[in-house]
Parts: structure tokens; sequence; C-alpha cells
């Protein structure tokens, strides 16, 4: 991988990952090809990047965070260790996942805490799901596949697969698709996409596809 012109590149072909010349990527951390790294953008030591993948502008990847293949993490989303990102993955800008279920900057004889004096814990984002502007993903958790948080949500439990989750904090408003379009309730019960086709059956809590 190496740092050059953003706008130099060929899409078409496999190519290695463009670097702009100001982001910070640590030597250690794997960049797959066809990836996009933008100025200022922090990549830390050990993360992992799939190919294809599109990290903002000040965006910051933490320590041995995972991104899977054709993820767009945009411009100053803060992604802490150890977050798990799997394909096809969205992340708005400004969107921030936590790492600490009990954040302090010190204990309780006053000295500043260090790295051995906490246990990290992540956020699991499943494939395809979209994380909208400015939310917040505190962990533990898991956002299921295709699922879509809104804009500015506060998530603080598990989101099913496709669901919908707005607010503060976060609950399920409805169902979406896998091409981002809210789900028609159909006669039948069956929810149907009004871009795709798609069907899917409720059961549960738990949406399936047909």
């Amino acid at each position: 991988m190496t740092a050059i012109d953003m706008h130099e590149a060929d899409d078409t072909a496999e190519v290695p990952a463009r670097i702009a010349l100001t982001a910070d990527v640590d030597p250690r951390a794997r960049i797959g090809p066809n990836s996009l790294i933008w100025h200022l953008a922090q990549v830390r030591e050990y993360a992992q990047l799939g190919s294809g993948c599109v990290i903002g502008r000040g965006a910051y990847i933490g320590p041995a965070v995972i991104v899977g293949r054709n993820c767009k993490v945009q411009n100053y989303a803060l992604i802490y260790e150890p977050a798990l990102l799997e394909d096809g993955v969205f992340v708005g800008p400004g969107a921030v996942f936590t790492n600490d279920s009990y954040p302090r900057a010190v204990s309780v004889d006053g000295t500043r805490k260090t790295n051995d004096d906490w246990q990290a814990v992540g956020v699991t984002v499943r494939t395809g799901a979209s994380i909208g502007a400015r939310a917040v993903c505190v962990a533990p958790i898991t956002i299921g596949r295709w699922a879509l948080v809104a804009a500015g949500a506060v998530v603080t439990k598990n989101v099913p697969d496709y669901a919908v989750m707005v607010g503060v904090p976060a609950r399920r408003t409805g169902w979406v698709g896998r091409s981002g379009h809210p789900l028609r309730l159909e006669d039948d019960g069956v929810y149907v996409c009004p871009e795709t086709g798609d069907r899917y059956h409720e059961s549960e809590g738990v949406l399936s596809a047909l």
C-alpha cells in the first residue's frame, strides 16, 4: 500500500489500496486492494480492512478492528476496538462505536487508568447493515444483517436483522429490505420490498427472507 494522489485511480481493475498523503495508516495494519483511505483518516496497528473499503476524511479505525469487504466508513466516524464490521457495512459521518461499559479516566484512588485497568467490549455489525450519521452504538451489542440505524440514534441493545432503529434510546419502528427501502406489509401478512419485490415473513419479532 502506498500514499498517492487520490485522483489517479482506476476502479475497474484490482489495484493496491490508495491512501491519501495526509492519512495516518500504521504499517502493521492490513489494507485490502481497491480500498481508499482519505485525508486525515487514521488506521491503527493490526486493523484489517477487506478489499474495496472506503475510509472517509478524519475517520478513526482502532487497533485490531476488523472491517470486511466493500464497507464505507464516512467522515469522522470513530470505530473503537474490538469492533467487527462484516461485508458491505455503511457507517455514516460522525457515528461512534464505544468500547467501555464503565468509562472512567481514573481509578477510585485517583490514579490514571491504563489499558490494563479495563476490559474493552466491542460492537459487531453484520453484513449489509447501515449506521446513520452521528448515531452512537454502545458496546457490547450486535447490529443484525441489513438493519438500518437512523441518524442520531443511540443503540443500547442488540438489533434484529432488517430492523429500522430510531430514537434515544433506539427502538424498532419498522423493517427494511436489503435495498434499504422500508418494507410494505401485504394483506397476507408478508412484507414486500417495493424496490426489489423481495418477500419477508415476520414471526415473534424476527424477520426472515422467503
